[in-house]
């Protein structure tokens, strides 16, 4: 653990609010510029870039560039339940709840559990008249029974429910959640979340992590680590999502990619870790530390002993 101990150090040195300068390094050993030229089937869009943008709009009610921004990040970072969540939000603000519906819609099917988003559908419903409106509000009934006032959620349940009950029964005019995120809030988060991983609390690290998703959006250093604290509760499957994530943003990313080799290590598929290696070897035309450890982990079948 000494040499993850550095790397999350050095990732730790600067704000994750700088956005594309914060692929350059951080989170999981950062990315390299290279000198490729981009793939013309990447991201448009730098999504962390855009998603700051989104919420300094948001909280600033400028909802148009909110809307703008937002749809440059699920273009980039289609998979990105908070992105889809405040898509709708700036939506919902216009009073465009054709287009909310469609976004909250993305939202809860990326994050199934966010009653945020389940709220925003069940007011985008409730302002088209459309009956579906009670099937949010099942969902959130049938969650605030479950929680029965003692759950950390019961606060936000107690307040969704309202609002939907109020908006079935007389159209909302733009009842939003406005977010008022912060950078300085999401770096703190971030660097609980290194604390905590480094302590091998991965449950608290991955709830860190997730509020730090809140402030940047789909960020590759903090996707990179959400599956380094997935790998080592071993859900290799859940971790794999998340090193995909990162590096469909950014695909030279050197802490992911060599997170994802040394999970194809685990998994026994030591030809696609080699792969992840070439790739290292590409971006690091005089060696890095990343490359070094997972030709390690290849050469020793495994997490080799320090």
């Amino acid at each position: 653990m000494t040499r993850f101990r550095k790397i999350l150090s050095a990732g730790a040195a600067f704000s994750l609010a700088l956005g594309g300068a914060a692929f350059a390094a951080g989170g999981g050993g950062g990315g390299g510029g290279g000198m490729d030229m981009p793939s013309a089937s990447g991201p448009t869009y730098d999504p962390a870039v855009e998603y700051a943008k989104g919420v300094s709009a948001l909280n600033g009610q400028n909802y148009k560039d909110a809307e703008k921004a937002f749809k440059r990040v699920v273009e980039a970072a289609p998979t990105s339940a908070e992105a889809w969540r405040l898509l709708g939000v700036a939506n919902l603000a216009q009073n465009d709840f054709k287009g909310a519906k469609r976004a909250y819609e993305k939202a809860v099917k990326h994050g199934p559990d966010d009653i945020a988003a389940r709220q925003g559908l069940g007011l985008s419903l409730a302002g088209l008249k459309d009956a579906k409106v009670q099937e949010q509000l099942d969902w959130l009934k049938a969650k605030s029974d479950a929680c029965a006032g003692t759950c950390g959620d019961a606060a936000a349940l107690k307040a969704a429910l309202t609002a939907v009950e109020s908006a079935k029964a007389a159209a909302p005019n733009a009842a939003l959640q406005r977010p008022l995120l912060f950078a300085q809030a999401g770096d703190r988060a971030y660097l609980q979340a290194v604390g905590l991983i480094n302590e091998k609390r991965y449950d608290e690290a991955l709830a860190s992590l997730d509020r730090a998703r809140e402030a940047f959006g789909p960020h590759p250093d903090v996707l990179t680590y959400q599956g380094y604290a997935w790998r080592k509760k071993g859900a290799l499957d859940r971790a794999e999502t998340y090193y995909r994530q990162a590096l469909a943003i950014a695909p030279q990313h050197r802490g992911a990619t060599e997170y994802y080799g040394e999970l194809k290590v685990e998994r026994g598929d030591v030809d696609g870790a080699k792969v992840m290696l070439a790739r290292l070897d590409r971006s690091c035309a005089y060696g890095c530390a990343e490359a070094e450890e997972l030709r390690r982990w290849i050469d020793a079948g495994g997490e080799p002993t320090q």
